[in-house]
């Protein structure tokens, strides 16, 4: 239900807090709430959803912008004069009407108002012939589009973060994309006659698009097990002949000894010799 009330909470719950633990009475609390959001409802079946559910039920009659008639209960009705202070947007009356009643029934709180009255509103609103849970008008849902445009939006839609995604890895298993797909066929509306096509088509999409996935993961992966295997390939080989320990003498020797090894200079080549000793650890290991 659009209801918007949340820039009133905290005066709400200020208002409620002061009543202590005073049990609610719905009845009361009802029959105030009533007189700001079921205005003239004996004749007007829409005017709960109207006055305080949601706009796409339509604009009550100006007339009928004053309190229900009164009688036993009159104490716990808003009267005609604090009713021109109500908002005409039906979420933000609705709100208002609520920091309203909490503080003239003892005992109340928002939770007792949704309690109470959310499911009068929802009636309402299935008599006047839309859902108030719904975030479009009807106009909108019954608008018809082209089969492009709907292919843009449900597309659109699909692939967003919060559903598939881009590459569709939210939506791997068909129940999952069965169910985002239904979501964004309701958002799109005036789609109907084209859903199954687009269905299909998107689910064609998906699978390529899980198959190169998948494929690019394949190449990736056999890439670093090839690069693996040359490197064991050339170690091995290193080992057999010597040439990995011989080249990192012959590395010291250039980099780290002054006469570089040379002839006549024997310690220089046994130091650069024990320097490279963990060649021959290492290829023991591959024996």
């Amino acid at each position: 239900m659009k209801t918007h009330i949340l820039f009133l909470i905290s005066l709400i719950f200020a208002t409620a807090n002061a009543h202590g633990a005073t049990t609610c009475s719905h009845a009361n609390l009802t029959r105030c709430l009533d007189s700001v959001c079921a205005i003239n409802v004996s004749s007007n079946p829409a005017a709960r959803c109207q006055y305080c559910g949601t706009d796409s039920a339509g604009t009550p009659p100006k007339s009928g912008m004053r309190s229900v008639a009164i009688g036993a209960a009159a104490k716990y009705n808003i009267s005609e004069k604090e009713l021109k202070q109500a908002p005409s947007d039906p979420g933000q009356r609705y709100a208002w009407a609520t920091k309203q009643c909490i503080a003239k029934v003892s005992g109340c709180t928002p939770d007792d108002v949704t309690d109470a009255y959310d499911k009068l509103i929802e009636q309402s609103c299935t008599a006047a012939g839309v859902s108030a849970k719904m975030s479009e008008s009807l106009s909108t849902i019954n608008q018809t589009k082209t089969q492009s445009e709907c292919d843009a939006t449900i597309r659109n839609c699909i692939i967003s973060d919060k559903y598939c995604g881009a590459n569709f890895r939210n939506c791997s298993a068909d129940s999952d994309f069965d169910k985002f797909f239904a979501t964004c066929g309701i958002e799109s509306g005036g789609c109907d006659e084209y859903l199954s096509e687009i269905h299909n088509d998107l689910i064609s999409t998906r699978d390529n698009a899980l198959a190169n996935a998948d494929a690019l993961l394949a190449q990736i992966v056999a890439m670093h097990q090839n690069e693996r295997s040359s490197k064991i390939n050339s170690i091995t080989t290193g080992c057999a002949d010597n040439s990995a320990r011989d080249a990192c003498i012959n590395t010291v020797c250039s980099r780290n000894m002054p006469n570089k090894c040379g002839d006549g200079f024997e310690t220089e080549r046994s130091v650069a010799t024990q320097l490279c000793k963990f060649y021959d650890t290492a290829c023991a290991t591959l024996d």
